[in-house]
């Protein structure tokens, strides 16, 4: 029997080598007795109405998202024993349209030397003639950190619902000589072919504080040599989880990932284990020395420009062949304790797909719900052209403000010589929103969005701009401040804030906020800047919460449009 089912592997890969592979991500983990701690039935109280989240249990990295044959897959990381996380397993689920969703089996799981110990994060790659394959870490014996392959069993099957594994696998291995720590070697990208024919891949990685983005390549994308040197790496960064690397341009229109040439800029992207933050670099891709070079004045370190500025973490993008865009994916984890977590029997949500590309000025990237969602619209309610007089807040009625879409425009031009003067000590954005908050009141702001309120106001999240006046400019302050979000005080409730790169002088602001019963995903000045809050109130539950436009600041401010639509469930793992 185990010399057939030997056989039967190696006739899948030759069937799936000679027409190309395709490449995914991997997972972590083990914890064990906590069945004293998990409910008979997982609570409701703070499940999503239309974010992507399996029925109960603990999940956290999107694993290589992909489109094949019409349809789109999203692997992810998930324990099938727990809502803790541990035991961890490639779960699969497809999708005509990003939105409504149908499980399956998991597709990859422990069952060889080089995953033994667990299936972690990997990627996604179409190989020549739209075939995929799972790259992915997978632990073995020795608790090693391995990189191996997966591809289809059946090429015809559209669910792509069985995986087979190599049987050359693991395929990437750390060894004193190439100078790896094999408990720092993981999460292999989306592959990208070269001019030479050759497939590359990056493995996240770090060497005593030094942060790298390993460089690996190949013909046949079973057989890897390590390059002599990184892709790009930089000291004092720690561990570089789940890297993206990506080209873009200057237009909604997304690239292929093996795509290089004139116009074309490229996109590194690192979780930074020590900070937990998604950071990314622009640059240029030198193919022919296999080098990223960042942008002229790009902050070292990757302390600069995030995807987002709350709530987010192993993000992956993926090219839809079928819409011609790139698509990011971001997992939301728990600001409840773990006992909390547990206690509720689940954990982790992921983030609403955001179209990413280019901004005309070349410094950073935009970011937008995917249009799919609207199609969760309905009961729309809209607001002319109001003056949103100092101190005064209005309420958004005829919609369930537990689970809506809110899209508000303010012009403050006229208004800005009372904006407060700028500290040249005010770097941090986010120490500045915790000191600024939504009751602190200035000159021009804040306004905003308070979200998930409570009728009395004890309980909300406050998303919000605050205008500063600096030497020559204004100054615009985006926050999420989520002090007063709950009457509980054991979830985290860090503000996050973030500077947002548009002229009030010359541009309205606009504030874009998804707001689905426990998170609040909103975009500011068009998608330029993205916080994702993750908030657990007492008394503004489902029909008991209330949606307001606010200004606590001393100068009017006129809300150039609003509309706000209640957002209908989507459907999303409904089986177990």
């Amino acid at each position: 029997m185990a010399s057939f089912y030997l056989w039967l592997m190696c006739l899948c890969w030759m069937v799936v080598l000679g027409h190309g592979i395709l490449e995914a991500e991997a997972s972590h983990g083990v914890y064990r007795n906590l069945a004293s701690l998990q409910p008979a039935s997982p609570s409701q109280t703070y499940r999503t109405s239309y974010h992507f989240q399996p029925p109960k249990n603990w999940m956290n990295d999107p694993n290589g998202p992909t489109v094949y044959r019409g349809l789109y897959h999203l692997f992810y990381q998930y324990n099938p024993l727990g809502p803790d996380w541990g035991n961890i397993v490639w779960a699969h689920s497809t999708s005509k349209d990003l939105i409504n969703w149908n499980p399956h089996k998991a597709a990859i799981f422990p069952s060889q030397k080089g995953d033994v110990n667990g299936c972690w994060s990997g990627s996604t790659t179409m190989l020549r003639g739209e075939n995929p394959a799972i790259l992915y870490t997978g632990i073995d014996p020795k608790s090693q950190q391995v990189q191996n392959l997966a591809v289809p069993r059946n090429l015809s099957d559209p669910y792509l619902i069985e995986w087979v594994k190599s049987p050359y696998n693991p395929l990437m291995t750390p060894t004193p000589e190439n100078k790896i720590d094999s408990s720092s070697f993981r999460d292999p990208t989306t592959a990208w072919l070269g001019p030479d024919g050759r497939w590359r891949v990056i493995v996240g990685n770090k060497l005593n504080r030094r942060g790298k983005a390993l460089l690996y390549r190949s013909k046949d994308f079973v057989r890897w040599t390590k390059a002599q040197h990184p892709l790009y790496s930089i000291q004092g960064t720690g561990m570089w989880e789940c890297p993206d690397f990506y080209p873009v341009s200057s237009s909604p229109i997304g690239l292929d990932t093996s795509t290089i040439g004139e116009g074309v800029k490229h996109v590194l992207k690192v979780s930074l284990d020590d900070t937990k933050h998604d950071q990314y670099a622009i640059g240029t891709y030198v193919h022919s020395k296999d080098v990223f070079v960042p942008n002229a004045g790009a902050a070292e370190k990757f302390s600069g420009l995030r995807y987002d500025y709350g709530k987010s973490y192993a993000s992956k993008t993926f090219y839809d062949s079928l819409k011609k865009r790139r698509i990011l994916w971001g997992w939301i984890n728990e600001s409840l304790s773990r006992e909390d977590y547990i206690a509720q029997g689940w954990s982790g949500v992921q983030a609403i797909p955001r179209l990413v590309w280019l901004d005309k000025s070349g410094k950073q990237l935009v970011q937008w719900p995917i249009s799919e969602i609207e199609t969760l619209r309905q009961k729309k309610v809209g607001y002319p052209l109001t003056l949103l007089k100092s101190g005064s807040t209005l309420e958004v009625q005829g919609i369930k403000a537990a689970q809506a879409d809110v899209d508000v425009s303010f012009q403050v031009a006229p208004q800005l010589e009372q904006a407060d003067a700028l500290d040249p000590s005010w770097t941090d954005p986010q120490l500045l929103c915790s000191q600024k908050g939504a009751s602190v009141r200035g000159g021009t702001g804040p306004f905003g969005l308070k979200v998930l309120a409570s009728k009395d106001l004890q309980e909300y999240t406050a998303v919000f701009f605050r205008i500063f006046k600096a030497r020559n400019k204004y100054v615009v302050l985006m926050c999420s401040d989520q002090s007063r979000s709950s009457l509980n005080e054991k979830p985290d409730k860090t503000t996050y804030g973030a500077f947002l790169d548009v002229d009030p002088l010359h541009e309205e602001l606009s504030l874009r906020s998804l707001i689905d019963h426990s998170i609040v995903e909103s975009f500011g000045g068009k998608g330029k800047a993205c916080i994702t809050s993750r908030v657990y109130p007492t008394k503004a539950l489902g029909n008991e919460a209330r949606l307001y436009v606010f200004n606590y600041g001393k100068a009017n401010v006129a809300i150039s449009s609003m509309n706000a639509w209640t957002m209908k469930n989507a459907s999303i793992n409904r089986k177990n």
